[in-house]
């Protein structure tokens, strides 16, 4: 194998980026987002925001580096990686969502967005062909679930935003001026967001959603400052379902699988923002990726129900771990 046939393989290798803090417990953030892209087949690039010190207890500290460290991990990775799929969640400080969002603006400024996905054979410049929506993505409203069509697009990565503000802790992530920052730099950038409830309201400033009427009146408020699709995720609804709402200019397509009980949710989000960034990049449209994304999910809660890794909260499981025996 020479220089030559390590170009081709890159070429065919399906690359995404995660931006996100780290979890020292291995849970959530860069390490979910790792164990994600590894599980779905899909190679994984990072750029660390924070360091958080944390357990299933919960977080006690957080160093952030200087934004320039960020926005130097991430132009390192964009100028050398044939990155298909960007996920960023954490980032901690109006002046790290300022350096991401300049990165990704300078990158991207002059390429017209990428809207649909790349196909499943990796090669860039082709429309993916068109599958018939999984049952659990039911419309409601008017127009296609789709993103729309754009200009070929070969170069623009795809970019989800899971906006952490707090973990399943409690603790707070994100520091002072930092929404301010996320509407005015970021999100005009985004093609889908992926609020929880709590960081939906916060983003528009309104209270939390009590059902699903009220979730895509968010989901449609929110696009309104920029995001291209909008997931409202009402995990933390009551009822027998877990709903998702997919909100973009001309529908809204409701997603809903059992509510699962659990006390290992650790790390749910980000494994659903990077599940959904890793089918993208495996050619699937936003919908399908929604749908299987949740699928991957909840195999994941069903996998990391029993297991004990701690005294509190654990994280879900996002592949099977290896059984021991009492000789091994």
């Amino acid at each position: 194998m020479d220089r030559r046939d390590a170009r081709a393989v890159t070429a065919r290798t399906r690359i995404a980026l995660t931006i996100a803090g780290s979890d020292s417990g291995g849970g959530a953030g860069i390490q979910a987002d790792l164990k994600t892209f590894s599980a779905l087949g899909v190679y994984a690039a990072s750029a660390i925001t924070a360091l958080t010190v944390q357990n299933t207890r919960g977080v006690s500290a957080i160093h952030c580096p200087p934004p320039e460290i960020v926005a130097a991990q991430i132009e390192a990775v964009l100028a050398d990686f044939a990155v298909a799929a960007i996920k960023i969640g954490m980032l901690g400080s109006a002046g790290i969502v300022e350096a991401t969002a300049g990165c990704l603006r300078a990158s991207r400024k002059l390429t017209p967005p990428l809207t649909q996905p790349l196909p499943a054979g990796g090669e860039r410049g082709r429309t993916a062909p068109r599958t018939p929506l999984p049952a659990c993505g039911e419309r409601q409203g008017e127009g296609p679930g789709d993103l729309p069509p754009a200009p070929d697009s070969p170069t623009r990565p795809f970019l989800i935003y899971d906006p952490v503000m707090v973990a399943s802790s409690g603790d707070a992530l994100a520091g002072a001026g930092f929404i301010d920052a996320v509407k005015a730099r970021l999100l005009p950038l985004v093609d889908c967001l992926t609020p929880n409830l709590a960081e939906a309201a916060a983003l528009i400033g309104a209270p939390l959603a009590q059902d699903e009427a009220e979730m895509a009146r968010q989901g449609a408020a929110l696009l309104k400052l920029g995001p291209r699709a909008v997931l409202m995720k009402g995990g933390h609804l009551t009822g027998a379902e877990a709903v998702d709402l997919l909100v973009t200019a001309g529908a809204v397509r409701r997603f809903a699988a059992p509510r699962l009980s659990s006390r290992n949710l650790h790390g749910t989000g980000c494994t659903l923002s990077s599940a959904i960034a890793a089918h993208v990049v495996l050619g699937a449209f936003l919908p399908e990726a929604v749908a299987a994304a949740k699928e991957f999910v909840g195999n994941a809660i069903e996998r990391g129900r029993e297991p004990r890794f701690g005294a509190g909260a654990g994280p879900l499981l996002q592949f099977p771990l290896r059984e021991t025996r009492a000789d091994d």
